[in-house]
């Protein structure tokens, strides 16, 4: 990607009521976010329909996202930690960038809006279906199933140091929604469907309104009939010194059975012990996320 403003995009009617505050490539190697955003406000700005309170969409790490590589020394999805945060120190680039964004919601602050959501939108390296990620703090699981889509609980609580950890730590409703494989041109088109129906649950956006209601939106709502929800059962970690490699063409949320070869790791097999559902497995250069293994839980 080419230059990228920090601020993608700015809407609202100046009515009262709630922040949407919507991130898009913390990582990257993952630009459908911000591809999506940029679509979404050229709409919003053309046709301004009425919204309640304040739409606002931020970009994550931009020279990461200008040189298309995850990130520059760290995961910027890693370093949302308290000790970080409380210690100023912005002694990488990521932490840089991070001070950045937070310097940018201080901006929004929460006595001037009815109620603060937020929406972290990411890619992943293997094939998927679209889904949540919501950490079960608050009101987010609550707020999270109102969206048509698959649901994981809890990954938040195993990889700490994610952007949306810190935001339900101070206190903002939300969830991160991966919308697909890195490359999918899918993926673009499911972060569009869930940021026009993230206005819709949070501003009161009424769709119907616009000159043509969007299709993504439609598209997302047609999954709401096979929804699911997971919690992860299981962290398969890595060291940066550790060599790792997925055996191929597994895709997330994929049934396993137990016994079945998942992955090498310095040169040594790794089988599954579960016959439930794989999640995320790695299939890029860069992340300490071997893969996860996710259970169907019923609501």
């Amino acid at each position: 990607m080419k230059e990228i403003s920090r601020i993608i995009g700015e809407y609202g009617n100046g009515t009262e009521g709630p922040l949407l505050f919507i991130t898009g490539g913390v990582h990257g190697n993952e630009p459908s976010g911000i591809l999506a955003m940029q679509k979404v406000f050229a709409i919003l700005n053309d046709e301004q329909p009425n919204i309640k309170g304040k739409v606002v969409g931020v970009s994550g790490n931009r020279e990461a996202l200008m040189k298309g590589v995850r990130y520059i020394d760290e995961d910027l999805n890693r370093t949302w930690t308290v000790e970080n945060i409380k210690s100023g120190k912005k002694d990488s680039h990521e932490k840089k960038e991070m001070f950045q964004i937070i310097d940018i919601l201080k901006k929004y602050p929460e006595e001037d809006f009815t109620k603060r959501y937020f929406l972290d939108c990411h890619t992943t390296s293997s094939a998927s279906e679209p889904y949540i990620s919501v950490q079960v703090v608050n009101d987010n699981d609550e707020w999270a199933h109102k969206f048509p889509t698959y649901i994981i609980r809890g990954f938040s609580d195993i990889v700490l140091g994610c952007i949306d950890h810190y935001e339900s730590r101070i206190g903002i409703t939300g969830f991160t929604f991966e919308g697909g494989q890195h490359e999918s041109k899918k993926s673009k088109l499911n972060h569009e469907g869930m940021i026009w129906h993230a206005l819709k649950e949070a501003c009161g956006l009424d769709l119907h309104t616009l000159k043509n209601y969007p299709e993504s939106a439609k598209m997302l709502e047609e999954k709401r009939k096979n929804r699911k929800t997971f919690e992860i059962e299981y962290r398969h970690g890595l060291e940066d010194e550790d060599d790792f490699k997925m055996e191929p063409n597994f895709s997330n949320f994929q049934k396993l059975k137990k016994g079945q070869l998942l992955a090498h790791q310095n040169g040594k097999p790794i089988y599954s012990e579960w016959d439930d559902y794989i999640f995320m497995p790695l299939y890029q250069s860069q992340g300490n996320d071997g893969f996860f293994i996710v259970k169907e839980v019923k609501v």
